[in-house]
Parts: structure tokens; sequence; C-alpha cells
């Protein structure tokens, strides 16, 4: 008797995700308290870059999301989209550096939470975060918490989003409020100078990239595309309040910082550190304790919406066959990619426990940051660079926006992404050794790439003659040859 083989139903993710969720996981991935402190450290002249990086990088990449999402709807987002514009390798390359920028972001969220969450305490149990013991444990017990939760699914997990939204709100809303207090009431020591162009300006350059990076998130929902309700009539909107928020937020939580503590800020616990120091001046130290609270809350949102977010792009890489098949599994239960989930949340665990050792917290950390902004921006690169085929080669755009709008858009995000990505190869202030750095920056983007290259070309040639995989009458698995 013969057997006639069917495709294989592709696994099937549920659609839980509305507006309002997607507005609150726009602000807790956009708006990162983390990484305010490393760019308030260069002074005033850093509100000058927001406002440039907003206007050059943030509009046109709202652009870029809506467009591609309308016409490349469903899962994968970044991997998808440059996948259908520019063919798989750029497709695979893209998804890859969105995916391992993550497993050097997620690290750095840990070791701030250990900086914040200590405060919870109290001011004088912040020595706390210094202790390699306790900081590798809470680090590790707070990346298996999300992970557990985002695996359970979007439906529970994207609550632990919606609280750190929540707690980014009122975390910001305290360190704005306070500044405004302080500044009416004692003035402030900040003048025009500061907000000039530094005769030396090494410092500042490594800036415009991490803003860069601070500004990206808007792609990350389209990541998640096939758990969206409805997505081309809910994702313009998120989008647009989801930007707004975010930006107002970073320029006035900059400004606090400036205000409370000028340029001497700690790159972990700066946030709470001029918190507590405004909280001292008009008689409220109470409030840094639940301060604290809020902010860690925050952390915890972004590292889930990040973690679960990122995991998608390994988990459509592995159905189409360009990384192991086994990460495109779907938990029985709760309809989840768990192996992808699992593995992104191992090695993650390994960088954090890497993270304790050579050189101090604070170089450790903004070397991360620097190397993840780096593989951050290549999919950008794409991006914005597929807004400009559009309106090259396209007579009549059939997406959302004319020629114009995708023109502009294509041409000032490429640019800037471009600059961003350049700049961060300068050293930031924290970095003790220039070869020590750009050593890491060179050969870890060259490995990571090469890495990308192995699997596309390599694994992937090796796969590529399993074909497509099918289920025949019997309920056997296997593949159909090409």
């Amino acid at each position: 008797m013969s057997t006639t083989a069917q495709p294989a139903a592709q696994p099937h993710l549920l659609r839980v995700l509305g507006r309002r969720d997607l507005i609150l996981l726009f602000v807790v991935a956009v708006f990162n308290l983390n990484v305010v402190p490393s760019i308030a450290a260069n002074g005033g002249v850093t509100i000058w870059l927001w406002i440039v990086s907003l206007l050059l990088f943030f509009w046109p990449q709202g652009i870029a999301v809506i467009e591609l999402a309308h016409r490349y709807p469903g899962e994968g987002g970044v991997y998808l989209w440059a996948k259908e514009v520019f063919g798989d390798f750029h497709g695979f390359l893209s998804g890859w550096c969105y995916w391992t920028n993550n497993m050097l972001y997620v690290p750095t969220v840990m070791l701030y939470f250990v900086g914040v969450s200590v405060f919870v305490l109290g001011p004088s149990h912040a020595a706390l975060a210094d202790n390699k013991a306790f900081a590798l444990a809470a680090s590790l017990t707070l990346l298996a918490l999300l992970t557990v939760l985002n695996i359970v699914g979007l439906g529970v997990g994207k609550w632990i989003n919606n609280l750190g939204a929540i707690g980014t709100f009122i975390a910001a809303a305290v360190l704005i409020g306070l500044g405004v207090v302080i500044w009416s009431r004692f003035g402030t020591s900040i003048t025009a100078a500061d907000f000039q162009i530094p005769a030396h300006p090494r410092f500042v350059l490594n800036s415009f990239g991490v803003i860069c990076f601070g500004l990206v998130g808007l792609e990350l929902a389209s990541v998640m595309g096939d758990e969206i309700q409805d997505p081309r009539r809910t994702l313009p909107g998120a989008v647009a309040w989801g930007g707004v928020l975010s930006g107002a937020l970073y320029v006035g939580a900059t400004l606090t910082l400036l205000i409370a503590v000028g340029k001497n800020v700690n790159v972990l616990q700066g946030i709470v550190q001029a918190v507590s120091h405004m909280a001292g001046r008009v008689a409220v130290a109470w409030i840094t304790a639940p301060f604290a609270l809020m902010l860690s809350l925050s952390i915890a949102g972004i590292g889930s919406a990040w973690m679960g977010g990122s995991a998608r792009i390994p988990f459509v890489a592995g159905l189409d066959s360009y990384m192991p098949s086994w990460l495109g599994k779907v938990h029985p239960r709760y309809a989840t990619p768990y192996a992808a989930l699992i593995v992104q949340a191992v090695v993650s665990a390994f960088l954090v426990i890497m993270n304790f050792f050579g050189a101090g917290v604070q170089e450790t950390f903004q070397k991360l940051l620097s190397l993840a902004v780096v593989l951050q921006l290549v999919p950008f690169v794409y991006m914005f660079a597929a807004l400009l085929r559009f309106s090259v080669v396209e007579p009549v755009p059939r997406g959302q926006y004319s020629r114009t709008t995708l023109f502009l858009a294509g041409s000032s995000g490429l640019l800037t992404t471009i600059l961003g990505i350049a700049l961060v190869f300068f050293p930031a202030q924290q970095i003790t050794s220039l070869w020590s750095y750009e050593l890491w920056m060179f050969g870890g983007t060259l490995s990571f790439i090469g890495l990308a290259a192995f699997f596309f070309f390599v694994y992937g040639r090796n796969k590529a003659p399993e074909g497509r995989p099918i289920i025949a009458q019997d309920g056997s698995p296997g593949y159909a040859k090409k």
C-alpha cells in the first residue's frame, strides 16, 4: 500500500497582543532607563544627540516598521523582512545579529537589575551589588524566572512586560518630577556652556551609537507578528503612541540626571543615586526604596520583552533549517517556542557568569553594551535599505507610504544607522584599555558574523538535501526530497 506524504502543519502561535499591550511593550522595550546614565555622563551635549537621533533615526524607524509589517506580516520581523527583500542569507544575517545582540544585552539588564534592586532594602544595602555571589545568584534567578514565564506563554509573560511598562512610567515620573522640584527650588548648576560640543568629543561619539541603540524597539512587536490581534489595524497607532512616549521620557530623564548629579553618574546605579540625592534635598528620602522597586519591575519587563521577542528569531530560523530544526519546536501545551527560549537563557546565563571575571563591572557593562549596539543596528541597515529600494524600484508603491516618504525615511535612517555603528567603536570613558576595547569590538563583530556565515552556508547546505518537513499518512515524520 502506497503512502502519500502530506506537508507538516506549521507550528501555531496564539494571537494575544492587543493595542494596549503593544503600546506598553514599545515603552518598556524602547525606553530603557539603564542606558540613560551612560549617556548622561557625557554632559548636556547629549540632549542635542537625542533630538538628532529622534528626527533622523527614530521617526524613520517607525515608518519602516509600519511599511514592512504591512507588506510582510508574520512571525520573524527583521528576519522575515530582510529575507523577502534581499534574499535568504541577508534575512538570516539580519535575524542572527538581532538575536545575538540580545545575548550580550540581556546580561547587562541582569547586572542593572542587581544594581538597582538592592536599594529596595534601603541605601545602606547598596554595597550588596558588589558582592559577586549575591549578584550572580540574583541575576541567574531573574533570568530563570523570565524564561519560565515566557515559556508559559505571552498570555502570562506579557503581564511582566506590562508591569515593566507601568514601573517604567512611575519610575520616570518620580525621577522627572523630583528634577522639576529641585530645579524650581534650588536652580541648577547646568549652564548653556554644558550643552556645547566639547573640545575633545571622543567620549561623546560613543554616546551617539548608544542613543540609537536606546531608540530601537519599535520593530520588536513585528518579530511576534503572528501573535498580534489584527496587526494591520493595531500596529500603526501603537507605534505612534509608543514612539512619542518613549522619546519624551528619554529627553526628560537625561535632563533630570544632568540637573541632579551632573556628569558624575554611575552607569549601573546612577538613576537610583540621583533620586536618592534629590529626595534627600527635599526631605522625602523614604521614596528611594519604592522607587527602586518600580525601577526593578521596569528592568524585569525590559529583560522579558527582549528575551521573549528575540527568541522568535532562532525559532523561525529553525523552521527554515538554517539552524537546528529543534529550535523551531513549540511547547505542546503552551504553544510557545520553548526550545529557542531555553537556548537563549543558557547562553545569556553563561555571559552573566563571565561578567564576574576580568574587568570591573562598569567597564564590562560598557563593553557588552557597545558590541550589542553594533549587532543590534545591523538589521536596521536592511530595514532602511529596503525603504530606499521600494522608493527607487516601484513606480507606484504598494505599501502605506509615498515614494518621497520612503526615500527620505530610508536615506535618513540608513545614514544615521551606519554613523551610529561607526561611532560606537570609539571607546566610552569607562574603558581603561583602548587596544583591549578595539580587539573586543572588531573581534566580536567578526566572530558573530562568521558564525552566521557558518550556520547559513555550512549547516544550511547540509540540511538542504533533506528538503521540507512532511508527515506520512501513518503519522511518521520525514522529508520531501528536493
